[in-house]
């Protein structure tokens, strides 16, 4: 595997842990909201923090394919990808 390969999956992983972890904490909102008022307003914070690292996670998911299959448009997902991750930060910087 190349570098660019391994980088990429690294990427991949880690988006795909926080979409898992922050939609687990979706379902404990929708699960304890009515019990809790101040869960309810953290509900669409985490929704779209969710909806962001979902579509990393799509993004980063089709650049490592793109790059283990050798395909021709690898570069293409990469910097989508690189755009992606960079508009993430961006996203989130305070």
């Amino acid at each position: 595997m190349r570098p660019l390969s391994v980088v990429t999956l690294i990427i991949l992983g880690s988006c795909f842990a926080i979409t898992f972890s922050l939609t687990a904490v979706i379902i404990v909102i929708l699960i304890l909201g009515d019990e809790y008022p101040r869960l309810q307003g953290e509900f669409d914070p985490v929704l779209r923090s969710a909806s962001v690292f979902l579509g990393m996670t799509l993004i980063s998911g089709v650049s490592f394919y793109s790059l283990v299959k050798n395909q021709v448009w690898r570069y293409w997902a990469q910097a989508a990808m690189w755009g992606g991750l960079f508009a993430t930060g961006y996203y989130f910087w305070p």
